[in-house]
């Protein structure tokens, strides 16, 4: 296990170690574009959120560098396992702003067709497996895909992301252990922003650092500063070239911070003190990035306002579209259940067809979080 917090960046930008990644001026700019269009829909999605105009939004403010860096590090064709904190590796994958709107929103549009919790994505097409709300159940989801992947022997590897609070759910466990043993090629990710909603990192386990429970797994652990994308994308591309050795999985801990609530629902001032919140601002990931990319000269002051405009002006577009959308159909409730649809069921569709304009009438109703 790594003791040492690995960082390549200085709070200022400016490179610490010489061997700093190899990535192309293109994957720096395109790492940047990720996470400021990333900022720009948590923005606009918590906007939509208080306004009434969506039910419930989970961001990911301050964390954006722990997983646009390390889903960078992966192949289109390795999968991702993800909790509902990671929009960017959306973005990233190609999704559309519109597409995760739609989901948000629950219209005709949605993939899960309104069926599905908001911000809870599920993306076949980016080999990304659905979202779900209990703590930690993708940690063993990786490790099955992870190794049928090895059964299949296509090389492939699979990131699963959770948060320092996911490490106290039994599937951590279960997850890792069956990945240590049969060296399955997986990647765990831990983003520690040192609370589970209230509950602070020293109330949730008593080792020192959530990397260092790798030794009783049998794997590698990695102290990573999860604020440098640098860092973060450097260690993930050596643990992803370990899995794809055969030499087994990886447990990477990115220390970094949830710079605002859990969830629309949240209200982190109740628990956490507002001096806390500002110091870790002054840390913000995107803004240090930036600091690094100005003094590469890849970018100056006012290309960075102007990609800020643009991606500002990306997502409130996406969100008049996606809101002007019909709700799903009454009949999308009895969709993809049976290839030939029992006669029980074609009778409720009927039935259900008959009460529609009363059952359109509680879709305003209140959302239950």
């Amino acid at each position: 296990m790594t003791e040492q917090l690995l960082s390549v960046l200085g709070a200022d930008g400016a490179v610490k170690r010489k061997n700093r990644p190899s990535l192309t001026d293109e994957d720096l700019l395109l790492l940047h574009r990720i996470m400021v269009r990333t900022r720009a829909l948590d923005e606009r999605a918590m906007l939509l959120q208080r306004q009434g105009r969506i039910g419930f939004y989970v961001p990911s403010f301050g964390e954006e560098a722990a997983y646009v860096g390390s889903a960078l590090a992966l192949d289109g064709n390795d999968w991702i396992s993800q909790s509902y904190r990671q929009p960017g590796v959306a973005l990233l994958r190609g999704i559309t702003a519109e597409t995760m709107l739609d989901n948000c929103f629950g219209n005709a549009d949605d993939i899960a067709k309104g069926r599905q919790m908001p911000v809870h994505y599920s993306f076949r097409k980016a080999n990304m497996l659905s979202i779900s709300s209990p703590i930690g159940t993708q940690i063993v989801h990786a490790t099955g895909i992870a190794q049928a992947m090895k059964i299949r022997g296509d090389g492939g590897v699979c990131l699963t992301y959770f948060g320092d609070g996911g490490t106290s759910a039994n599937d951590f466990h279960t997850g890792l252990n069956f990945a240590g043993a049969w060296k399955s090629p997986c990647i765990f990710a831990c983003i520690n922003n040192q609370w589970a909603i209230s509950c602070p990192l020293e109330r949730q386990t008593g080792s020192k650092t959530i990397a260092e429970k790798s030794a009783a797994y049998g794997m590698p652990g990695v102290l990573v500063d999860g604020n440098d994308v640098l860092a973060v994308y450097e260690a993930t591309r050596k643990a992803v070239a370990r899995a794809r050795d055969g030499d087994g999985p990886t447990l990477l801990e990115f220390l970094s911070f949830r710079m605002g609530p859990h969830s629309s629902s949240d209200d982190p001032s109740r628990y956490r003190p507002g001096e806390l919140e500002a110091e870790w601002k002054k840390k913000d990931p995107i803004k240090r990035f930036e600091a690094f990319l100005t003094k590469e000269s890849l970018l100056d002051k006012e290309q960075i306002e102007a990609i800020h405009a643009e991606a500002e002006a990306e997502m409130s577009e996406a969100a008049k579209v996606s809101e002007k959308k019909p709700a799903p159909t009454i009949d999308s409730l009895f969709d993809d259940v049976y290839a030939d649809m029992p006669p029980h069921l074609a009778d409720q569709r009927e039935e259900l067809r008959g009460e529609g304009s009363d059952h359109r009438q509680d879709a305003d109703a209140a959302f239950p979080l």
